[in-house]
């Protein structure tokens, strides 16, 4: 292919599929079932494993491991894969696993996502685009993680936890329930302690549909009558509210864990 370029001392394995434009740096090793696309760096000292494949301008910096063998002791070398998106920004010393036969074989990354040094996706993790993991960030197995979300530095997420679109865990929490989407999380163990409103308007969101959060918010988690009873309250007085719905629709849905809610308040009401 045109333009690559290869460091004498990398490693790169009969098989291997580059695209045009890939950079190569000293020390790597990509394996034979590896598929990196356009414009794809990997500068130094990264190994690229498994059945994984790098979506095109991805960036790899030193010490990070793609698609090696899952952290799941039930795992028995099923041919599972890792799936990385378009303009990711993946730096030193990120660990990424494949899936398992026990979470759909498959881990996915979406695009223009951010990975800061040392942070860990676990195996059968979905995560949609324009996410960040701060420095550390440790994402247990099996868990799906919206578009637009950010994860503060030495944050740990539980197995099987949803986190909603745009919604921010603050650094060095542990977080071990459903985070509803536009939420933030702080603490160890994480509460919910309000919407990430900074995030809402550095996306662009309007006044009007901020306020409307805030007031669905406020009656989402107020004192009186239970979750199931305020959830149907806000579905009808916000059915045209698309952001509304999308956080309704998030609880609806439910998952393995409880929601993570305002202290003293409980998800399973």
């Amino acid at each position: 292919m045109a333009d690559q370029q290869i460091h004498a001392s990398a490693i790169v394995e009969d098989g291997a599929q580059l695209a045009d434009g890939v950079k190569i740096g000293p020390f790597c090793h990509v394996g034979a079932n590896v598929v990196l696309g356009a414009g794809v760096e990997l500068i130094s000292h990264v190994v690229v494993a498994g059945r994984t494949t790098v979506g095109a301008r991805t960036k790899v910096f030193p010490f990070a491991s793609l698609g090696h063998q899952p952290q799941d002791l039930k795992y028995k070398g099923e041919a599972s894969s890792l799936e990385i998106g378009e303009d990711c920004l993946i730096r030193e010393g990120v660990t990424m696993n494949p899936g398992t036969e026990g979470g759909g074989m498959i881990t996915k990354i979406g695009d223009q996502c951010a990975f800061l040094a040392n942070s860990h996706v676990g195996h059968d993790c979905r995560v949609g685009s324009g996410v960040v993991f701060s420095n550390n960030v440790m994402l247990a197995g099996h868990c799906d993680i919206g578009n637009f979300v950010i994860i503060g530095g030495g944050a740990a997420v539980i197995q099987f936890a949803r986190i909603g679109p745009h919604a921010f865990v603050g650094g060095m929490s542990g977080l071990e329930n459903d985070l509803i989407p536009y939420g933030m999380a702080l603490g160890n163990r994480a509460y919910l302690s309000g919407l990430n409103i900074i995030g809402l308007q550095r996306r662009g969101f309007s006044r009007d549909e901020i306020h409307d959060l805030r007031r669905a918010y406020r009656l989402l988690f107020a004192a009186e009558g239970t979750l199931a009873e305020r959830m149907e309250d806000v579905a009808g007085e916000f059915n045209e509210h698309e952001t509304v719905q999308e956080i309704i629709g998030f609880i609806r849905e439910g998952g393995r864990r409880s929601l993570c809610t305002p202290r003293g308040q409980t998800g399973s009401e």
